[in-house]
């Protein structure tokens, strides 16, 4: 994988760049047609799990792609294939100059857009890759970095303690980003694990990423293990919120570091009462951005202006091939970091520091307002 952030040679992700010297902005509206008619972009979103995908990037999908004079029809698959694959069939039938797919599973999403291509459908693969698919483009993070990020910061919780007994809490099976989490944590803490400097208790993959189900999962391991835990990697802050269920009902809750992932409200507010150690900071409006952008160019017919876009690769080891990719950075977050996310409009004051958050933010000199 190529990681972009922000800009690359003279193609920035901002813009279209026809030469250094020559500039136009992807997003302004293209002149108007005798027709009226606006081109029509389908996004399928995955779930409602996370709060990310209705409160955040339906909004600023849709804003960014009808500012630019293309019409959004948005869809939640809530979490199920049969909907996810029948919202797919709607749009395609409907001929959507673009479709824009968060897959559920890498199966699911590579039979949509085998059936989008036999239409000649052009398929965006949205914050998750189809492997085995067809899609034109990929926009998301660098998720191996991500798992990296998640490593670094438990290695830092946890010092120089030597031996440490650690559970990993992965996420879904079916979603290749948590396989990539899991890759890019392995190539940190694996070597710790092969001398013995760290000592791997068991890694759990949650389906669903569901918080109950991790939940449990967590509670047998520790049983399992006589109850000892020295630190625990937990793959986004809902599983680190489950897991810190638990050991607060132990009384080691605070006492052994736990990571997290998507800088989530609860999550931050648990980092910034010490019982989560860590979380990762991706920029959603930066990917919703992006994915606008080249939906945008895409459904223009402005193929050269999407390249330039797409300035990553993506190997998808299913299908042998190479996915044109948008590859974004992402911030590890601990609690002196948390006051700069509270800066950028990350995370609303008022929502961060009520109640037992008020003390902490204070002292960071997080204002309410």
């Amino acid at each position: 994988m190529r990681r972009l952030r922000g800009v690359a040679s003279c193609a920035v992700l901002v813009m279209f760049v026809a030469s250094c010297g020559g500039e136009v902005d992807s997003l302004a509206p293209p002149p108007a047609t005798p027709s009226g008619e606006r081109p029509v972009v389908g996004v399928i979103l995955p779930d409602r799990e996370s709060s990310r995908w209705e409160e955040l990037d339906r909004p600023m999908l849709a804003s960014a792609l009808n500012f630019a004079g293309v019409e959004p029809v948005i869809e939640n698959a809530e979490g199920d294939e049969a909907k996810f694959a029948s919202i797919a069939d709607s749009m395609i039938q409907r001929g959507v100059k673009v479709l824009m797919t968060t897959p559920l599973s890498t199966e699911g999403g590579a039979t949509v857009e085998r059936k989008a291509k036999q239409a000649g459908i052009p398929v965006i693969n949205y914050d998750r890759i189809s492997l085995g698919g067809t899609a034109d483009y990929y926009v998301s993070f660098d998720n191996l970095n991500v798992g990296e990020l998640q490593a670094e910061g438990l290695l830092q919780c946890l010092g120089t303690k030597q031996g440490a007994q650690i559970i990993e809490i992965q996420g879904s099976p079916t979603d290749n980003n948590a396989t990539l989490f899991a890759d890019g944590q392995r190539r940190t803490l694996g070597p710790k694990y092969e001398s013995g400097a760290l000592k791997l208790v068991k890694s759990q993959p949650i389906d669903k990423w569901d918080p109950a189900a991790a939940k449990v999962a967590f509670e047998q391991i520790l049983d399992g293990n006589a109850g000892r835990v020295d630190g625990v990697v937990a793959a986004d802050d809902a599983l680190a919120g489950a897991v810190i269920e638990v050991l607060k009902s132990r009384g080691l809750a605070g006492r052994v570091p736990v990571t997290g992932q998507d800088a989530t409200v609860e999550g931050l507010r648990a980092v910034l009462l010490g019982d989560q150690c860590m979380t990762i900071h991706k920029p959603i409006r930066d990917e919703a951005e992006a994915a606008a952008r080249l939906a945008i160019a895409v459904a223009r017919g402005d193929l050269s202006g999407a390249d330039d876009l797409a300035t990553g690769n993506t190997r998808d080891l299913v299908s042998r091939r190479d996915v044109k990719s948008v590859l974004l950075g992402a911030d590890l977050i601990t609690r002196d970091k948390v006051r700069g996310l509270v800066a950028q409009s990350v995370v609303k004051s008022v929502d961060l520091c009520a109640g037992e958050v008020a003390e902490e933010c204070e002292e960071l000199g997080i204002l309410v307002n």
